[in-house]
């Protein structure tokens, strides 16, 4: 009895996916739970278990597009291990008639019968007539074959080839979802980025006294992500409509803050949501934050995991980024980016001080985000960053 593999459910309103590769090879012993393949649909990875122990059959080769409920192999039942049976010599031999002997005997000494017959007396055979000998040709010089004559340009000239020196592959499904969405963001969204800049020192000196007996209470650290997403939630609840999106000729209002944490991983950048953030305590959302990052670089987030964001955070200060516009996360109305803390000279109260500052940029839909809007929201984080005391008593 076979046991066949179908493709998963994939989420919500997604109806295909990539058959990446198979873990196994056709014919391989599969453990029961064991992963068996590696799907990609446009929001995330997944692996397929199989269900059972045995022998794997695909039916569906690597690289193909497939459908939830589409079958793409099966496990069958290792057959026990088969009886010894007598040599194939000695059966022949055994259900052979006994007069099939003497006819091989006959049957098998064919050439040498044809050996035996009186070869048959020569004939003449006529003197073939000499043919003339082919002229000798000139040797050839080593040359290098002419250039292909390709198509040339308004001075004459041939392009160089583009290929010669590289490797091609097909985008993955995961890049070219990323490029459709980011393609769908610029054309369908009026996206504007206002900045600001964020003295650090105050936040840093505040993690700096508690990190050690945050860790030890809560058994979490305490990092700068759930801090900086604390200060957006206290920045939303001031300037809601950055929360919202449009939808058709509607603006859809959430209740909640569904918090989008940009993750970088092998496959490309995706953003799993911490669902009901507003509502999670330091504690809990750097937990859930954390949670949601390790398992997108180890590609176990699950359709939902991507669904439903409301606002989205992204940090290229990890890769060294000083100052960048970010751009929306589809159907989100918002988008803040974070950058790299670095000294600077600045100027506090008529003296100039080193500080550690960061630049800050919040990408907006000018549609539903006036600018007014737009740049109360980035002043309200960049106080709460600045003063960490107002997260703490909502003011």
């Amino acid at each position: 009895m076979a046991v066949e593999i179908r493709i998963p459910p994939l989420g919500e309103s997604i109806n295909e996916a990539m058959l990446v590769r198979w873990l196994k090879d056709d014919g391989a012993h599969v453990e029961a739970d064991e992963v068996v393949l590696e799907l990609e649909t446009e929001k995330a990875a997944m692996d397929v278990q199989a269900e059972t122990a045995g022998r794997l059959r695909i039916v569906v080769p690597a690289g193909s597009r497939v459908q939830p409920g589409t079958v793409v192999g099966r496990i069958t039942e290792e057959a026990a291990p088969a009886r010894k049976e007598a040599a194939p010599e000695k059966k022949a031999a055994a259900s052979e008639p006994k007069d099939a002997a003497p006819r091989r005997q006959v049957a098998e000494p064919v050439g040498a019968t044809k050996a035996a017959a009186p070869a048959p007396s020569p004939r003449a055979e006529p003197t073939p007539r000499p043919e003339p000998s082919p002229r000798p040709e000139p040797p050839r010089r080593a040359e290098p074959p002419p250039p292909a004559q390709g198509p040339r340009d308004g001075d004459g000239r041939r392009p160089a080839a583009h290929d010669d020196d590289a490797e091609r592959e097909p985008l993955s499904q995961l890049r070219r979802t990323i490029a459709a969405r980011l393609v769908e963001a610029q054309r369908t969204a009026a996206i504007l980025t206002t900045f600001n800049e964020v003295d650090l020192g105050e936040l840093l000196a505040l993690r700096a006294r508690h990190r050690e007996r945050f860790k030890a209470r809560h058994g979490v650290d305490l990092g700068l992500m759930s801090l900086f997403a604390r200060a957006v939630i206290h920045a939303l609840r001031e300037v809601p409509i950055l929360n919202a999106r449009i939808d058709g000729t509607d603006v859809v209002k959430p209740r909640h803050v569904h918090l989008g944490i940009a993750v970088s991983t092998p496959r490309g950048l995706v953003v799993p949501v911490v669902r009901g953030a507003d509502g999670l305590g330091l504690a809990a959302l750097e937990q859930a934050i954390g949670d949601v990052a390790r398992r997108a670089r180890d590609g176990r987030l699950t359709p939902g995991d991507l669904a439903g964001g409301t606002f989205t955070i992204t940090n290229g200060g990890v890769f060294g980024s000083l100052l960048s516009t970010p751009i929306l996360n589809p159907p989100q109305s918002g988008i803040l980016g974070m950058h790299k803390i670095e000294d600077r000279p600045v100027a506090r109260e008529g003296q100039v001080v080193i500080r550690p500052m960061m630049y800050v940029a919040l990408s907006y839909d000018h549609r539903l985000v006036d600018g007014e809007q737009a740049v109360t929201f980035l002043v309200r984080v960049k106080e709460a960053l600045e003063d960490p005391a107002r997260m703490v008593l909502e003011v």
